[in-house]
């Protein structure tokens, strides 16, 4: 959903510090815990002998605890903050490196799972320098076999044993972003491409040809921002979402014409309306297995190519994340959906503690995932941090495959991971 790639360009490092003294993780090889799984001892460093400033300790740095090696959090990377985890992860998590594009951030956003091929598409950074994407070449979409992810679910490395296929779409969805499944095809964001190339809502067949259709590209003759992510409210059918500027940010798309705002678009009868307002920048989107509650994301911490604001929002909001135009983070609230679509009941979900959320999604019980600058935090419905999955480097997006299985994009990495937890995404009118 944006820019979480940003993270890799700034200074990161781990807080580890000399004097620190040792860090306890308890049970850490205890035979009750999976292979692969450790628990955060978080009482071990809620008081540190020096906390360092926040020219040196901040969103777009790794925390390690006292003692704590990388390697060590990289060996056992499903980490336990509370048991309740242990459901998420099962009695043996894997996590699997399956694919690694050099430096081509070929696995950044909008992965979603075709259930009739059982395959996963995932999309390339739009705006990075690396690729050189963004204004002069769209990003593009690859795709990549569960069949050939499962056997190999037993390796830590299994680069070079899975096949990742360029898709080429036509017409191209120019910078494709956010996806989502969608009445048995694939709904993408594409951000659009500089003045004359719009945002758009595209809807791709996954199969060849891989023919695309434009649902919608404007709000009553007004470009959208750039186009991020999308949910669906299974309770409507209506599509929801978000649109940021991080186009412009980027340098790939002109000075925003309308504010950064999540949308509603009703189908059936091609009404677009506004559903929310007051964001920095709206970035992740889904709704609770129930649809009764919305989670949205802000990002608003990572302003793209100028830089960090620290004091920005890097929140998630259950029900909607909604903020004044200041920068101040305080203003993270929850909103209930009610019968007709709308949001009310503001309440505060979650403030992230590595890089800014990014993509979101739900598991079949209710708890929230996100993509984040370490890896995967997941929270219970009450927005307790209960565990995370870690990769020491960051995750925009990711989803889950099913029952049991997700696919990981963090940029020039591709992650397949085996665990108990099943998906809630909407998947409707398969073909």
């Amino acid at each position: 959903m944006i820019l979480l790639h940003l993270y890799t360009l700034v200074s990161t490092f781990a807080l580890l510090t000399e004097g620190f003294g040792s860090f306890e993780n308890r049970d850490i090889a205890s035979n009750d815990l999976p292979a692969q799984a450790q628990r955060v001892n978080q009482k071990g460093f809620n008081v540190l002998p020096t906390v360092l400033p926040p020219t040196e300790s901040n969103a777009t740095t790794y925390f390690l605890p006292p003692g704590v090696e990388k390697a060590s959090w990289l060996e056992r990377p499903f980490h336990i903050y509370d048991d309740e985890f242990l459901s998420v992860i099962g009695e043996n998590p894997t996590l699997t490196l399956i694919a690694n594009a050099g430096t081509n951030p070929l696995f950044h956003e909008a992965v979603v799972w075709y259930p009739p091929t059982d395959e996963v598409f995932i999309a390339q950074n739009a705006g990075s320098p690396a690729a050189g994407t963004g204004l002069n070449k769209s990003s593009i979409i690859s795709k990549i076999s569960l069949a050939q992810a499962g056997p190999v679910s037993n390796k830590r490395n299994a680069t070079g044993l899975v096949d990742v296929i360029t898709v080429n779409s036509s017409p191209m969805v120019i910078n494709p972003n956010g996806a989502t499944n969608y009445k048995g095809q694939i709904l993408y964001m594409s951000e659009g491409q500089g003045s004359n190339t719009t945002a758009a809502l595209v809807v791709m067949n996954p199969r060849e040809p891989y023919n695309t259709t434009v649902l919608v590209n404007n709000y009553f003759g007004r470009q959208f921002n750039s186009l991020n992510d999308i949910a669906i409210n299974t309770r409507n059918k209506d599509l929801y979402f978000t649109d940021p500027e991080y186009g412009y940010l980027q340098d790939f798309r002109p000075a925003p014409g309308l504010p950064n705002q999540v949308y509603r678009y009703n189908d059936s009868t091609g009404a677009l309306t506004v559903a929310a307002d007051g964001f920095n920048l709206p970035n992740g989107i889904v709704f609770s297995p129930d649809s009764t509650h919305v989670y949205v994301t802000d990002t608003g911490a990572n302003g793209g190519f100028w830089g960090w604001n620290f004091t920005g929002p890097a929140s998630m909001w259950v029900d909607l994340l909604q903020r004044k135009a200041t920068c101040s983070p305080q203003f993270r609230y929850r909103f209930d959906v009610q019968q007709d679509g709308t949001f009310e009941n503001r309440k505060t979900f979650a403030y992230i503690n590595s890089g800014v959320p990014d993509g979101i999604h739900c598991d079949s019980k209710g708890n929230v995932y996100a993509g984040t600058g370490d890896g995967i935090q997941v929270w219970n419905q009450s927005g307790k941090l209960i565990g995370k999955i870690y990769l020491g480097e960051t995750s925009a997006n990711f989803r889950f495959a099913g029952h049991g299985r997700m696919v990981i994009a963090a940029e020039q990495d591709l992650y397949y991971v085996t665990l108990a937890a099943s998906g809630a995404d909407y998947i409707e009118h398969l073909s």
